[in-house]
């Protein structure tokens, strides 16, 4: 037996609007898109997050005026900068990061 039912004529297949085929199209590169888009993202993910940083270089001794102790610490291209206080106040000091030398010191107010 039939599961059509014999009443029913034989139809033949309707060809879509235009319209329909476009939204179609347009899905079908959305999809490649948005995979793609997941690939790369994954990708950058793998890469950037396994990466090891550069090595923090710095002297083996950093000498700051009597009596200052440390509160922060940065680091620039050619200098690291450390903050202190004392019963002075608070102060940034600026140092070369090749010789480990006095550059600046401002005072914080």
């Amino acid at each position: 037996m039939s599961d059509v039912p014999s009443d029913v004529p034989n139809e033949e297949p309707v060809e879509l609007p235009a319209s329909l085929k476009f939204l179609k199209l347009l899905v079908t590169v959305l999809t490649g898109v948005m995979i793609l888009g997941v690939v790369v993202i994954i990708y950058l993910l793998v890469t950037q997050l396994t990466r090891m940083p550069d090595p923090l270089v710095l002297p083996e001794v950093i000498s700051l005026p009597e009596g200052h102790s440390t509160t922060a610490f940065t680091r620039g291209t050619d200098w690291f900068a450390v903050v202190t206080e004392s019963e002075a106040g608070e102060a940034i000091l600026i140092y070369d990061l090749g010789s480990g030398a006095l550059r600046q010191e401002i005072t914080v107010e």
